[in-house]
């Protein structure tokens, strides 16, 4: 039995077009970004003698849709492209830039047309802050979207029926090489000890994938009069909100307290073992998440790298990892605190390249209907008044 390859699609209401991708993760690699590409299936009957265009953009979006528009909430269009791909402006085969692209030509026969995007360098990657339990609507994110629609023009009042919605999401992976593996080291002296308090910590390696465990080893000399008490140990994510009003929240995503003490005069070599990981964290408001596309599942966010000479702000969200290390000192006026900030990055491992003469020769079609995910209310329509076009718009193989 041969391997079998996803197509997404989705059609508008009214059935006048269709969007059909191989992929919906595009891989930015700093120095460059894999493009976007795909079909528009149109309906000529259904257009009734409306133009047809696809956009490419990304949406920064900070506060929830259904605030006051006096500066709480704010959206910025941080790039957008539009090509007209209804009546072709060029002859159709000119259009394929992909095999994906050629083998859905064939499949979907004399009413599909390709359309190809490339990304510039300088947009920021798929980033998601997530919302409480209890909150509604969109809150802070990067977002991407296809959107193809049917239109007198480009400029004219696009009814929803006619148009239909793609969210994307462009993600980093870890960069070749290895770094040097981080480390940190402090000397703390006391008021009324001849002699200070020596720490030192460091992981085995600079970047760590998800899903991985980190390990930290910490080396304590206390060559002072003081006790330590306990030794807490944290990941730490810190997202920085650069575009609009440069907040940060920093969230521990892993913390141990492992109550080891350390004594007057001892020493302590000790290798602590964490787990970052979002199912530890569903619940927490604030966390930053690999984008998001519908209830698809993600993950935490991958550290933030910039291609050297863009503008951190222009990057929307810039999310970055650190262990915490903190010694509790007792003392007679009580408990103070030493800490070490290690950072590290904590990204997704590159995937092996698939060569194109091993990519899957059978295609299988995946809609988007919420009725498909589990506890979801069966209905036609999903949230953004689409439907799935089923097998009745796409003619047979031919």
């Amino acid at each position: 039995m041969s391997p079998k390859s996803v197509v997404f699609k989705k059609i508008c209401k009214d059935k006048s077009v269709g969007v059909y991708m191989g992929t919906r993760d595009f891989v930015d690699r700093v120095d460059s970004v894999d493009p976007v590409d795909g079909i528009i299936l149109i309906d000529p009957e259904a257009l009734q003698g409306r133009k047809v265009f696809v956009t490419l953009s990304c949406i920064f979006r900070y506060g929830r849709d259904d605030m006051d528009v006096m500066g709480i909430a704010f959206r910025r269009e941080l790039y957008l492209s539009t090509r007209q791909v209804y009546p072709p402006l060029q002859d159709r085969e000119k259009g394929i830039h992909t095999r994906i692209q050629a083998k859905l030509m064939r499949k979907l026969g004399d009413n599909a047309y390709p359309f190809f995007f490339e990304f510039p360098d300088n947009l920021p990657c798929s980033v998601a802050l997530q919302p409480s339990p209890h909150d509604v609507g969109k809150h802070c994110a990067v977002e991407f979207e296809i959107r193809a629609f049917s239109a007198e023009s480009q400029d004219a009042k696009v009814r929803k029926r006619s148009s239909v919605n793609l969210m994307l999401r462009k993600v980093q992976y870890a960069p070749e090489g290895e770094g040097e593996a981080p480390s940190v080291e402090t000397t703390k002296e006391f008021v009324m000890s001849d002699k200070p308090l020596h720490v030192k910590a460091s992981l085995d390696k600079e970047i760590y994938y998800h899903g991985e465990v980190v390990k930290v080893h910490v080396d304590v000399t206390n060559n002072s009069s003081k006790n330590i008490k306990n030794i807490i140990v944290s990941v730490d994510q810190i997202s920085n909100v650069v575009l609009y009003s440069n907040d940060s929240y920093v969230k521990s995503v892993a913390i141990e307290e492992f109550g080891d003490s350390v004594s007057s005069g001892a020493t302590l070599q000790k290798d602590y073992k964490l787990l970052p990981l979002l199912a530890n964290n569903r619940e927490r408001r604030g966390i930053a998440l690999d984008g998001k596309l519908k209830h698809e599942d993600t993950n935490l966010a991958s550290s933030s790298i910039v291609k050297e000479g863009v503008l951190k702000e222009v990057m929307g969200i810039m999310v970055s990892y650190r262990v915490m290390v903190k010694l509790i000192v007792g003392g007679m006026m009580g408990s103070s605190e030493v800490g070490l900030e290690i950072p590290f990055k904590l990204m997704h491992p590159k995937p092996d390249a698939v060569k194109e003469s091993e990519m899957e020769e059978e295609m299988v079609f995946q809609e988007f209907k919420r009725s498909y995910l589990k506890g979801m209310i069966a209905d036609n329509e999903d949230e953004d008044g689409n439907v799935s076009g089923g097998d009745d718009m796409a003619p047979k193989e031919k």
